[in-house]
Parts: structure tokens; C-alpha cells; sequence
């Protein structure tokens, strides 16, 4: 199956020519072509996806994750971490446990655990009652229950840094998130293996001149990704443009998208809290925290590259750097050989055409 391209993004370089899918994997790139104004990239990759058209992944069931599939596709996700918040112990393993099988599209890359050992003075929207201190038998628990490959957690906690230990040792990417952490405590957790940042800025000790906290370190130090909301709500465009000119090649985007991504105005569930969306919003508790958002990762793309950020590095984070953080090679990159997740736009930035798994999933 030929794309009908005039180009093709190819690690990180825009390749002119058409390119070639055949049995689930590219086959060739470069190939003479007569399209104008097409433009293939690699699937994107979402690091973090509480849930997406109605579906709260928290308590989603092998058809939700069908639903909310079909519209993280239409919205150039090929592979993504289903997200869940803190919540009561039962929930979230039956939540590891009803993860789909390999085999789904968009794939499912394994869980993020947003928590529950987090700062109760960061908590934002995450419930004060399932959060708890690190409880090295209670991430063993997790860790049977299913494939966690994302773990968010406060490194200042009493008990962290055995946590991390753990984690690490099992594969899994330790993220420092909803922390109070202070610069020292920042530079010890990424020392000990925390290699990224959940949401810079959401949720985490502020930056100050003589206290730079987690975010500062994060941003100075070049062994750590940082992971951004670019939605217009949650970071000031100046901040946006800060976190870029201080970390450019090691940001990734993510949606942190609710229930209420794709839909109406109303409510919904985000675990066991009940958000509310008003038009041109971003879902809130009832107290007026944020709660996720209902981004699309086409749209963090576009926001993102409006800043002046390079249509190249806009995609890049969206796709090579998630996989980068994840340590996978199989996603997040579009050459001969690797696997047919690609996203095709028009010059307007618009989906044209998203194939997973080499299917034409979605057509306009």
C-alpha cells in the first residue's frame, strides 16, 4: 500500500517521496511520487490517557477500551499508556488486571500508575484517602497485577527510595510527579534512577530564585525527560517556551486527556471523582481544581508548533521522545522496517489518513 505522500518524516528529517506498507511494517520511504501537500509521520505516543470519549480507563471494560481506541486513533495515537489516578488498592489492580491483550490498535504500551504515593500538599485533583506513603508489599501487589510500565511518585516520601529501587529493577520507568520535593531531594531521586517528570509544573513545588525545586532540576540536568501539558490552560506559553529552550530533544507531550476528551459539556469520572467540563474549558473538581484535560495530541502537535517550535521537533515530541523515555524502539519512528503506525497530514495540519498495525484505521 503506497501513502500518497510528498514526504515522509524519517528520525527526525523530513524525506521527500512516497512511502510503502506492506505486511504491518514500512517497507520503503523516498519513492517517487506525484502528491502535493501530504505529509507522513510516525503514529503518536501518549504517555499518559486517564481515558477518552466517556471511557474513564479506571474502570473501563474491553469495550470501552475499544471505544476510547477508535478515538485516540482519530486522533493519531497509535500507542499509548492507559493513566490511572489514585485510588482504593482493589480498584486499581482490577484495573491492571482488565488492561487489553496484546494485539489491540492503538496499542496499549502497558499502565501508567499515577500515584497513590504522592505529596498529599501536591495532590491536585487525586483523592486524599487512597493516597498513601510507599508500601513496598502494596507495588509488588501492583506490579503482579499487570504490566505497569509507568510509575508516578513523590521521591520525598519515607519509603521512596526502596520504591524506586524496586520499580527500576522490574523495568519500570519511575516518573516524580504530584512532589514536593526540593532541589536536593530532586538531584538524590534522579540519582537513584528517576529518569523523568510527570506534567512540569502541574502539581509540583514551585520554582523559586533560591529554590529551584523538582521542575528546576529537572530542566538543568540533561539524563532526565520532562513530560508537558501544552493545552493553553496548563502552562503559560512563555513556560511552554521556557521548558523548550532549556530541554529541546528530551520534552515529550502529553494530553493527561479525561473522559471528557472528545465529548460535550457535562460530567464525568476521572477514577472516584466526579469532573465537570464547560464549554472552551478544562475539566475541574467541583473546588475548582483542574482535573486532566480534554486534549488531543494532534492538537498538544499544533499548539506546539504554533509556540515556533519546528513542525519536526513538535512531532518529535509526540512520538520519538515518549518512546525514547519508555526504552522502546519498536514505536515512535517511521524508516524502513519499523512497524506501520503512521500518521498522514495536509498542509493544514489536518489527519488525512492513520494507519496502525498497517490498516488504514483512519480515513478522511
Amino acid at each position: 500500500m503506497r501513502l500518497e505522500v510528498e514526504a515522509a518524516l524519517v528520525r527526525g528529517e523530513l524525506v521527500p517521496g512516497d512511502v510503502e506498507v506492506a505486511d504491518g511494517v514500512v517497507v520503503d520511504v523516498g519513492l517517487a511520487t506525484t502528491a502535493r501537500g501530504r505529509i507522513a509521520v510516525p503514529g503518536f505516543v501518549d504517555l499518559q490517557v486517564n481515558g477518552f470519549a466517556g471511557v474513564d480507563f479506571l474502570g473501563a471494560s474491553t469495550a470501552d477500551y475499544h471505544r476510547a481506541g477508535e478515538a485516540l486513533l482519530a486522533g493519531g495515537v497509535t500507542a499509548y499508556q492507559p493513566t490511572f489516578i489514585t485510588a482504593p488498592e482493589a480498584t486499581l489492580l482490577e484495573a491492571l488486571r482488565a488492561l487489553p491483550a496484546n494485539g489491540t490498535r492503538p496499542r496499549v504500551l502497558g499502565a501508567h500508575v499515577e500515584g497513590p504515593f504522592l505529596s498529599p500538599e501536591r495532590l491536585g485533583t487525586h483523592p486524599l484517602e487512597h493516597r498513601r506513603d510507599p508500601d513496598l508489599a502494596f507495588l509488588d501487589r501492583l506490579l503482579d497485577a499487570g504490566p505497569v510500565t509507568e510509575l508516578t511518585l513523590a521521591p520525598e516520601l519515607p519509603g521512596a527510595e526502596e520504591l524506586v529501587a524496586r520499580a527500576v529493577d522490574a523495568g519500570v520507568v519511575v516518573s516524580a510527579g504530584h512532589t514536593n520535593a526540593t532541589a536536593a531531594q530532586a538531584h538524590a531521586a534522579f540519582d537513584l534512577g528517576i529518569s523523568t517528570v510527570t506534567h512540569i509544573f502541574n502539581a509540583m513545588r514551585p520554582f523559586r530564585s533560591r529554590d529551584p525545586g523538582i521542575a528546576g532540576v529537572a530542566l538543568t540536568r540533561r539524563d532526565v525527560f520532562v513530560q508537558m501539558i501544552v493545552d493553553g490552560h496548563h502552562l503559560a506559553d512563555e513556560t511552554v517556551r521556557l521548558i523548550w529552550a532549556a530541554a529541546s530533544g528530551r520534552v515529550a507531550l502529553v494530553t493527561d486527556a479525561t473522559a471528557a476528551a472528545g465529548g460535550v459539556p457535562g460530567s464525568y469520572q476521572l477514577g472516584d471523582v466526579e469532573i465537570e467540563l464547560l464549554a472552551g474549558g478544562v475539566p475541574m473538581r467541583e473546588d475548582g481544581v483542574f482535573a486532566g484535560t480534554v486534549l488531543t495530541m494532534l492538537d498538544a502537535v499544533r499548539n506546539l508548533h504554533a509556540l515556533g517550535i519546528s513542525f519536526e521537533d513538535a512531532v518529535g515530541a509526540a512520538t520519538a521522545v515518549p518512546a525514547r523515555i519508555l526504552g522502546r524502539a519498536d514505536i515512535g519512528v517511521l524508516e524502513p522496517g519499523s512497524a506501520a503506525d503512521v500518521v498522514v497530514l495536509d498542509d493544514r495540519l489536518e489527519i488525512e489518513r492513520v494507519v496502525c498495525g498497517g490498516e488504514a484505521r483512519v480515513v478522511a
